[in-house]
């Protein structure tokens, strides 16, 4: 084959390095631990950069597809995490970052009549890793909650509004992972209620009670995450997010905690 000139290995002189370069909106499938079915499959849509020292004048994009496609049919959260090492084996840089999101599906029951739907959930890894260094990961989750205001609880004599939000809780672990499911479980139970896909007359009765009986402000709702974090003791770092989309206002109610544990 005949050898072809490579330009990205042209030498640069404007002495800019770049934090990362690479791809991103890579589509790929990949199966992820599932507490009660083993696994599942879904489809995850990738990020994968490193940086690029000064003197280069560009990286080698089709490196990082390769090193994805050596996967062949699919990803599983083991062999994502060796993906920035890989990366790093390929190209002369000193960081990786890989970043993978996709929905996670959780078949819930009503809380009365017991009738199933599926709830999908948006997670998102990210590994991180340095040349000859211990690298890091991420797990971010997005679980969707009710929550009814205390104050108009309070105030008002026939009702108090509520509205749905969104904590986005992130982790990184100390020791033994914790299960998708399980970080879910602890995010709804910090809410006024949870969310669920199919309700009938008599399960929307009970959700409807049951957070006007939990009125949570969205300050309430982060401190109960972070509480329920900590008395884990599985956990290094954290960061919560909550955003609740108000029902009376044209704007959004957001409050966030992250601690690092020792």
């Amino acid at each position: 084959m005949q050898e072809l000139k490579d330009t990205q290995n042209e030498r640069d002189t404007r002495q800019i390095s770049i934090d990362r370069v690479g791809v991103r909106g890579v589509r790929y499938p990949i199966i992820v631990s599932d507490k009660e079915q083993r696994t599942q499959s879904t489809v995850a849509t990738l990020a994968l950069m490193v940086d690029l020292p000064e003197q280069y004048k560009g990286t080698h994009m089709s490196r990082f597809v390769e090193a994805l496609h050596e996967h062949r049919r699919y990803l599983d959260v083991h062999s994502a995490v060796r993906l920035p090492a890989r990366l790093l084996r390929k190209l002369p840089a000193q960081r990786a970052r890989v970043e993978i999101e996709f929905p996670f599906f959780r078949l819930k029951k009503a809380p009365v009549t017991g009738m199933e739907g599926m709830m999908d959930y948006d997670v998102r890894f990210v590994i991180d890793a340095e040349r000859n260094q211990p690298g890091t990961f991420t797990l971010t989750i997005k679980v969707p909650v009710t929550t009814l205001c205390p104050c108009s609880k309070a105030m008002s004599e026939h009702g108090a509004h509520n509205q749905r939000g969104v904590v986005t809780y992130s982790v990184r672990f100390s020791g033994t992972a914790v299960w998708i499911e399980d970080l879910i479980d602890l995010v709804e139970g910090c809410a006024s209620c949870q969310l669920y896909s199919l309700l009938k007359r008599p399960d929307e009765k009970y959700v409807t009670d049951k957070a006007y009986d939990n009125p949570v402000f969205v300050e309430d709702l982060v401190r109960n995450v972070a509480v329920a974090t900590e008395r884990y003791n599985a956990f290094s770092w954290y960061r919560i997010e909550a955003e609740n989309f108000e029902s009376i206002h044209n704007h959004s109610a957001y409050a966030c905690v992250e601690r690092t544990l020792g």
